[in-house]
This record gives structure tokens, C-alpha cells and sequence, in this order.
């Protein structure tokens, strides 16, 4: 099962979180081909999903507001 709290992803690096989501892609479409789409493990492998991909973007934008900001300091 891959649950994954929130607190768990943010301490993530970016190369453990692409790889995480590697695999996490995988499984999903491992179990998608053998089982319905509506179990359990299935929404939790979508949920995982989402709060890396979540957590992948609120760090680009973090990385993009702190260049917009250095650039007005600048002006």
C-alpha cells in the first residue's frame, strides 16, 4: 500500500520524489490492468500521486516567486 502523508513528502528531496512517483505510476497501472478501477488501493495510489505532484509544483512556484522577488530587489 502506498500511503503517503504530507508531512512524508515535503522532506522529500526532488530525486527521491521523481522517483517515487515512478514508481507509484507503475503500480497504479500494474493493478489497474488486473483489478477494477474503483478499489481501494487503486484511489490510494491516486491520492499518493496527487500530493507528490502537489508538492513537486508548490516548489517550482516557491522557486519562481523567490526569482521574481531578487529581480525587484534589484530594480
Amino acid at each position: 500500500m502506498a500511503v503517503l502523508k504530507n508531512s512524508e513528502v515535503k522532506k522529500m528531496s526532488d530525486k527521491e520524489l521523481n522517483d517515487k512517483l515512478t514508481d507509484l505510476k507503475a503500480e497504479l497501472t500494474r493493478g489497474s490492468v488486473t483489478a477494477n478501477k474503483a478499489n481501494a488501493k487503486t484511489k490510494e495510489l491516486k491520492r499518493a500521486i496527487s500530493r507528490i505532484l502537489t508538492a513537486m509544483n508548490a516548489k517550482k512556484s516557491q522557486i519562481r516567486l523567490n526569482s521574481s522577488e531578487k529581480k525587484e530587489l534589484k530594480k
